[in-house]
């Protein structure tokens, strides 16, 4: 009796994907008055909110229960 040969599969190639970019890549610069807190330059949203919980733990500005 003539039987195949069995072939062997090909392993699939994995994919990389992209880093993602924080908020579409948009930033957010501050005025005056919220520069004085976080800085003067152009900053994402997370890290604008980042730095705003580190003053107002820094600043004792939450209200103890």
């Amino acid at each position: 009796m003539f039987m195949a040969k069995r072939r062997k599969a090909k392993k699939a190639k994995k994919k990389r994907k992209a880093p993602k970019k924080p908020f579409g890549g948009m930033k957010i610069c501050p005025d005056a008055h919220l520069g004085a807190v976080i800085g003067k330059a152009c900053i994402t949203p997370s890290q604008m909110t980042k730095k705003l919980w580190a003053y107002v733990k820094k600043k004792k500005l939450m209200k103890k229960k």
